[in-house]
């Protein structure tokens, strides 16, 4: 919660007195990260360059793939009809690099959306100067190496003249390969986050260690819908870094296999945003030598290590996205079981998710299914749903015992004290059991509505 780990919610205008209410906890969400754990073959910063008005505050953030051989990447983007301009000048890299790039440029504080030819003139502006980071006068390139990310406020222009000075002044001398470049350039990309959203594990294929790292962004206009390049099908930005050797198709095909597992599983507030992006490079620099690059086809073991992996990591970092949401008191997973497909499971798990009416009660601790059932049953389906055998559960996350509300179309005599009980805690799941005899399961991570996120996006851009 941007106003601390506790806040009294008040209402304006008005005597009601609201309960004192506990923000998810976020201590234990950034901690630093051995310099060992990051992969290799990366140098990156975050500067301040004068988009945010405070000074000092870092705004604008560079991360470069080393090795000579052009990193493979990858990307997912919002599938709003606004699309902001970094995402076409992005979409557009890709697409002419057959999946390859060098480096990602990200600024915070100014969204470039819905700004015309200038927005596109600025975005593309931005990524020649990063390019310039790294092209030496032998190694000019004919086309653009760099992906560009942006996030903040809508509809305004961005101030290019002060990135531009920047990218040329300060940020070579700051890049670097240490946890503290790693935490600037995640610091970089925040906007209305409490804290810098940093990970980094690492897994082992046919014996090789691999690393990946990462870190994003959002607390509010949080719902994704992303998909890959060429579909183009408080913004959500990401970049994934491993120095494992994936080809650009592989990688691109693991990305969208693990964003609709993780990133188009989140929603804090509903809202797509124009910018939302996530972006990974893989430079197979873990030998320190290039190495032949894996592939699904020609290795699909190797392969299948890799996408989960990947699908798990992503899901680590969309979790702090919700768990930092804007005014947000309680970290809640949906789950939908039962299911004749996973797009079905899916549907249902977001439409749960995202309604108001089920957002506010889990705020007030209030185990009111039948918001949860009406937003089910409003989800069209492949398979027609059979009302008498639907089930919904309230499940705490202490492992005590779980609390079941309707079975098989039928409510259960509910325990309020007990409900009140698994309601009031930070984390606890809603699972939801359509009983249509399939195996499917969908999981979705979503946060409460409480009168903080209406402060806090009623004077936004104040």
């Amino acid at each position: 919660m941007a106003s601390g780990f506790a806040t009294v919610f008040r209402r304006w205008a008005s005597t009601t007195t609201i309960t004192v209410k506990t923000a998810p906890s976020k201590a234990h969400h950034h901690a630093p990260i051995p310099s060992s754990a990051f992969p290799a073959g990366y140098v990156l910063t975050g500067v301040h360059s004068g988009i945010k008005k405070k000074p000092g505050v870092l705004d604008l953030g560079v991360i470069i793939s080393t090795p000579a051989r052009p990193a493979s990447a990858a990307a997912c983007f919002t599938r709003n009809a606004f699309k902001a301009a970094p995402v076409l000048v992005s979409d557009e890299v890709l697409q002419k690099n057959q999946g390859r790039a060098r480096a990602v440029v990200v600024n915070s504080g100014c969204a470039n959306a819905v700004t015309g030819k200038q927005g596109l003139e600025d975005a593309w502006a931005m990524v020649r100067e990063t390019d310039q980071l790294f092209h030496s006068t032998s190694q000019q390139s004919a086309g653009h190496d760099t992906l560009v990310l942006s996030t903040g406020v809508i509809g305004q222009n961005l101030p290019i003249s002060k990135i531009v000075t920047a990218l040329q002044t300060t940020v070579k001398p700051s890049l670097a390969s240490d946890f503290e470049a790693w935490e600037r350039a995640a610091k970089a990309f925040m906007t209305t986050d409490t804290f810098p959203k940093l990970r980094a594990r690492t897994f082992t294929i046919n014996g090789v260690e691999y690393r990946l790292a990462g870190m994003d962004k959002g607390a509010g206009m949080i719902h994704p819908n992303m998909g890959p390049p060429g579909a183009l099908h408080a913004t959500l930005l990401g970049c994934i870094l491993t120095d494992a050797p994936i080809s650009p198709r592989s990688l691109q095909s693991s990305l969208t296999y693990a964003v609709d597992r993780s990133f188009n599983s989140i929603s804090v507030d509903g809202e797509m945003s124009t910018n939302d992006t996530i972006l990974v490079l893989a430079n197979g620099a873990s030998q320190g030598a290039p190495m032949e690059e894996i592939d699904e086809q020609t290795d699909p073991e190797a392969y299948a290590v890799f996408k989960k992996e990947l699908t798990a990591f992503a899901i680590d970092l969309a979790k702090l996205v919700v768990r930092d949401g804007e005014g947000a008191t309680k970290f809640v997973t949906v789950t939908v079981q039962g299911a004749q497909s996973y797009s079905d499971a899916h549907r249902i798990a977001s439409r749960v998710s995202t309604s108001a009416l089920v957002k506010t009660a889990l705020y007030g601790e209030d185990a009111n299914w039948g918001r949860i059932l009406s937003a089910t049953g409003s989800v069209p389906l492949s398979t027609p749903l059979d009302p008498t055998k639907v089930s919904v559960s309230f499940v705490p996350s202490d492992g005590s015992a779980t609390l079941p509300v309707l079975v098989g179309g039928e409510p259960e005599s509910v325990d309020e004290v007990r409900a009140k009980e698994i309601l009031s805690n930070e984390d606890f799941e809603v699972l939801v059991d359509l009983g249509t005899g399939g195996s499917e399961v969908a999981r979705y991570w979503t946060c409460d509505f409480s009168y903080e996120y209406v402060r806090i996006n009623g004077d936004y851009r104040s």
